[in-house]
């Protein structure tokens, strides 16, 4: 077993100083980025997910320790090639647990907490899920089939979001274009936070924008399009437990009460946020259409 430390522990420090340093920037070119109560409740919910992830990190290590002895393909050493190919693969992963926990509502369910915000700054980096950990694992769960250790995914998974903790800000406009064509930015990852319908569901990146490029869910920030932080339909509570739970408590109504066939029980839970049985909502793909149609249409 690598004895990799656990990083996220030790970059707390890291956190608070950077925050602070965001704070006095912003304040000082007179940004409004920042919102008491909701910086508290953002610092609450990455505090509350620190406490989970002990338990969750242990069931994670758990399943992959027996997919990793019991159906790996190869046993890949740990090696500075071996890192260098897993931060792709890893990337490759977040991406798509990213993409879907848009897509599907049983994900959204617990990724909706990280949006739900309507501020944009770096404490909003840490409001996180306490519910996810203990199932979005399974995209990651082909790389200890491939036979990647582990300790050496999460790691991984530990360093990638320590690196977009960085780009949960308003402080930094654009980074130099050709960094802005390949890695995530904090002007890429303000889209993806965005509740205006050309921003909904885009940027789904971790470190590499390029899987966004490469599977069609790349939208550059719009000088004439300012991004409004947050939710279609907001939550308006700064209570974490509301946080945390509250889209939980709306997809178990809609699946399981009133009367509704299997399947659109089951559709509540697979199908995309917005999703009705009655054909009255509207999806993110709905909101976009009917934006460009506009916007399009007033060009």
């Amino acid at each position: 077993m690598p004895d990799f430390p656990n990083i996220i522990l030790y970059a707390i420090p890291f956190f608070i100083l950077a925050m602070l340093l965001e704070l006095y920037v912003t304040a000082k070119h007179q940004f409004k980025s920042y919102e008491t109560k909701d910086a508290f409740s953002s610092i609450a919910m990455g505090l509350g997910n620190v406490v989970l992830g002990f338990a969750s990190k242990a069931l994670v290590l758990l399943v992959f320790f027996w997919v990793y002895d019991n159906f790996r393909l190869f046993t890949i050493p740990v090696a500075w090639w071996s890192f260098l190919l897993l931060f792709f693969v890893d990337d490759f992963s977040y991406y798509w647990f990213h993409r879907v926990s848009h897509e599907c509502r049983l994900f959204w369910a617990s990724h909706v907490v990280h949006h739900s915000s309507e501020h944009y700054n770096l404490s909003t980096a840490l409001r996180q899920t306490w519910s996810g950990g203990f199932y979005t694992f399974i995209f990651w769960l082909w790389l200890p089939i491939l036979g990647f250790h582990p300790a050496m995914i999460l790691l991984q998974m530990s360093i990638s979001l320590l690196y977009q903790f960085w780009i949960h800000t308003e402080a930094i406009d654009k980074m130099p274009k050709w960094f802005e064509a390949v890695f995530n930015t904090p002007s890429h990852h303000r889209v993806h936070h965005g509740s205006n319908p050309i921003y909904l569901d885009r940027n789904h990146a971790g470190i590499l924008i390029i899987w966004d490029r490469l599977f069609g869910t790349f939208q550059p920030e719009l000088k004439h399009e300012k991004v409004s932080y947050g939710l279609v339909t907001n939550i308006n509570t700064y209570n974490p437990i509301k946080i945390a739970f509250l889209e939980w408590t709306y997809l178990f109504k809609d699946a399981f009460s009133g009367s509704k066939t299997l399947k659109s029980r089951v559709y509540y839970l697979l199908k995309p946020p917005g999703w009705k049985h009655d054909g009255s909502g509207k999806s993110s793909d709905d909101l976009r259409n009917e934006w460009l149609e506009k916007n399009t249409k007033s060009e």
